[in-house]
């Protein structure tokens, strides 16, 4: 059997690449019509200029879309092409002339792996930064409410050292009920209580104002102090308040693996949208490889449905993919599994399915 890159593999692969590519321009830019026409009223509200809506939004807005679809259109592509083939019975001929499925699936995984690989680093590198700008402009020109407040924020933010704020409102940058705590093992050694504490980015700290603060002995010596203002630096910057689901997508991977450290160590429950983001950049770009699996397996025979058949199992299957995606993230909310098993647990069930369709179309 020849083991070299045949007519065929580049045959099947230019299919492959060019249907994928092909689709993927036109639902983007169907996409990116309905994004303008559902968001133009803000951008002539907001004042936004043309160039940061060209070059800013949407030109940032274009590798996320990009990733967002690749594995459905990965599955939807393979339907489409490979049922055209079995069609005119060109997979019928392939194998009449001594080429195994086996063989066949070749440039099939190889086009699949280098989508995998492009969709992977666009999500450990080039994703980060570009949606760090396009969130950017969305906070300026599209979604202008950010003045909330968040309660009852208890971080560690160094060993043995404990921050609590009973309130934080955004709309002035400033923490109300600001606690600092030391801890040696067991024992609060200090603690600090101000009324206020206002940020200041320009010594990158804390302003308190009406701070007492307690210093415990192991007698019973304690040492109370009052200042009506004193300036602090400490591990704890104004962002780490507000790290959620849309901060952890302008990681990259190594930012993002400081973060979960970071968190894990303050006990911060915002850990979980860092946890998912890091598993969710693994797991889809590795889906591609296994709905193209699925997507052969499903269209390489004829039937009496035709292409439509096929295309409409090969969307249901793509969907209940997606679908299961989503419920694997609620594990993770609702504190049932961890995210790494829950992340690839999609991944694990459709394996079991492409391995057990693969068998069949062998057969």
């Amino acid at each position: 059997m020849n083991t070299g890159i045949t007519k065929i593999d580049w045959y099947i692969a230019k299919k492959f690449i060019s249907a994928f590519f092909l689709s993927l321009l036109l639902i983007i830019v169907i996409v990116i019509i309905f994004d303008l026409s559902e968001k133009i009223d803000y951008f002539v509200k907001n004042e936004a200029p043309l160039k940061a809506i060209v070059f800013d939004y949407y030109f940032n807005y274009i590798p996320y879309l990009v990733n967002m679809f690749a594995s459905l259109f990965v599955f939807i592509t393979v339907i489409f092409f490979t049922s055209r083939m079995a069609a005119n019975s060109e997979i019928i001929a392939i194998l009449s002339c001594g080429v195994s499925f086996h063989r066949m699936m070749v440039p099939y995984i190889a086009s699949a792996a280098l989508i995998a690989v492009l969709s992977l680093g666009l999500n450990l590198y080039i994703i980060p930064r570009s949606n760090a700008t396009r969130i950017e402009f969305e906070a300026k020109y599209i979604k202008r409410h950010n003045n909330y407040n968040l309660r009852n924020i208890h971080y560690q933010i160094s060993p043995g050292q404990f921050v609590y704020i009973e309130s934080f409102s955004r709309w002035n940058n400033t923490a109300y009920k600001f606690t600092i705590e030391d801890m040696d093992g067991h024992r609060l050694v200090r603690k600090v209580s101000a009324e206020t504490a206002a940020w200041d980015t320009t010594m990158d700290g804390w302003h308190l104002r009406k701070v007492f603060t307690r210093e415990y002995s192991e007698g019973l010596q304690d040492r109370v102090s009052y200042k009506e203002k004193q300036d602090t630096v400490i591990a704890l910057k104004i962002k780490d308040l507000f790290n959620n689901e849309k901060t952890v997508e302008t990681l990259t991977i190594q930012e993002l693996n400081e973060l979960i450290r970071r968190q894990q160590m303050r006990g911060d429950a915002n850990i979980m949208y860092a946890r998912i983001e890091k598993q969710r950049r693994m797991t889809m770009p590795f889906s591609a490889v296994i709905l193209t699996i699925i997507g052969v397996s499903l269209s390489a025979r004829k039937r009496r449905g035709g292409i439509g058949w096929n295309i409409g199992i090969g969307i249901g299957l793509a969907f209940s993919y997606i679908f299961f995606l989503r419920i694997s993230e609620m594990f993770v909310y609702t504190d049932t599994l961890p995210p790494g098993v829950a992340m690839w647990l999609p991944n694990v069930l459709f394996t079991i399915v492409a391995a057990f369709l693969y068998r069949r179309a062998c057969k």
